[in-house]
């Protein structure tokens, strides 16, 4: 899915909401700001496997999506922090209720898989 689709009024909006989830890490990090504004570091602690550009990427797509806020602290060395804007925790809702559906299809998965 292209980055484009995210913000082309022409297409599906599900098909809009998805291109700005669409990857193996957004959700997650999506999830973990849910707590509260988080370091890179600390992201990357969190995502085993998740590299520093590959993170780097995704947070400046979300950024430009609109779902976090990148703030630079002041100090030496400078600090720099993620969080969710409010498009965020609006999307961060609805991931929860779908992953509860998709907690419940795969529970259902496994039961047709234990009576077969």
């Amino acid at each position: 899915m292209t980055r484009g689709r995210a913000q082309d009024p022409n297409v599906c909006g599900v098909t809009a909401a998805i291109a700005v989830v669409d990857g193996k890490w957004k959700s997650g990090l999506i999830w973990l700001l849910e707590s509260g504004p988080r370091r890179p570091v600390e992201l990357r602690r969190e995502l085993p496997g998740l590299s520093e550009k590959v993170l780097t990427q995704a947070l400046r797509e979300m950024e430009a999506d609109g779902l976090v806020r990148r703030e630079v602290h002041d100090v030496r060395p400078l600090k720099t922090t993620y969080s969710l804007t409010e498009d965020g925790r609006e999307l961060a809702e609805l991931l929860d209720t779908l992953s509860d559906w998709g907690r419940r299809r795969l529970a259902r998965l496994t039961e047709l898989q234990s009576a077969s």
